[in-house]
C-alpha cells in the first residue's frame, strides 16, 4: 500500500513552526506548488557559508532522506538554487539561518 504524503504547503508550515520552537529563524524565499512542489532547504550559517538540502527518494527501498545538493560559499549555493529553480518553477525554497548549523531535518517527522 502506498504511503500517504503531506501536501508540500502543509509540510513547510509544520517545518517553520518546528524551527520557531527552537528559536531558529527561517523564511520562505520561493513559494512552490502547495500540493506537490519539491522542497529545498538552504542552511545559512551567517559566516559566508551555506548548504542546500533536497529530499531524495530511493526507488528500490522507498526510503526518503535529505541529501546535500550544494555546500560552500553562500554565493555558490545560491547559484545552485537558482539553477534548480530555473527548471522547477514549483520548487519551494526555505532559508534557515543558524550560526551553529541547526536545521532539524534529521529530527523525527522531518527526516523522511
Amino acid at each position: 500500500m502506498a504511503e500517504a504524503r503531506l501536501a508540500s504547503g502543509f509540510w513547510v508550515q509544520a517545518y517553520l513552526r518546528r524551527l520557531s520552537l527552537f528559536d531558529i529563524p527561517a523564511f520562505v524565499t520561493a513559494h512552490g506548488d502547495d500540493t506537490a512542489g519539491a522542497i529545498l532547504v538552504k542552511l545559512n550559517t551567517l559566516d559566508g557559508q551555506a548548504k542546500a538540502f533536497v529530499r531524495q527518494y530511493d526507488l528500490m527501498s522507498g526510503d526518503r532522506s535529505w541529501q546535500v545538493l550544494a555546500d560552500g560559499t553562500e554565493a555558490d549555493v545560491d547559484a545552485s538554487i537558482a539553477r534548480q529553480r530555473s527548471f522547477d518553477s514549483d520548487l519551494w525554497v526555505i532559508e534557515v539561518e543558524d550560526r551553529t548549523g541547526r536545521h532539524l531535518l534529521d529530527e523525527d517527522g522531518l527526516s523522511g
